[in-house]
């Protein structure tokens, strides 16, 4: 996977993870897509990369999965979303 699908990759994820309504999940979420990318930046081995590009795609379905149930069953927001 190229590089510019990776970087497409990580703008997938954040503009998902901004569609969960909870405000804890969504900053968890974003979080965490952040320092995953971050961390791996310095990856050279092309079977690793592969293996983390497979871990980012289950993890875009999840955050995916988690916005329609968030909004599905909405909560009233928090003091800080005001």
């Amino acid at each position: 996977m190229s590089r510019i699908n990776i970087l497409n990759l990580y703008k997938t994820m954040l503009k998902e993870s901004k569609k969960i309504p909870s405000y804890n999940f969504r900053k968890y979420a974003l979080r965490r897509v952040h320092d995953g990318f971050k961390e791996n930046k310095g990856l050279r081995d092309p079977d690793i990369i592969s293996e983390k590009i497979t871990e980012c795609q289950r993890n875009l379905e999840i955050i995916k999965r988690q916005a329609i149930i968030g909004h599905l069953y909405n909560a009233e927001k928090l003091v800080i979303e005001h």
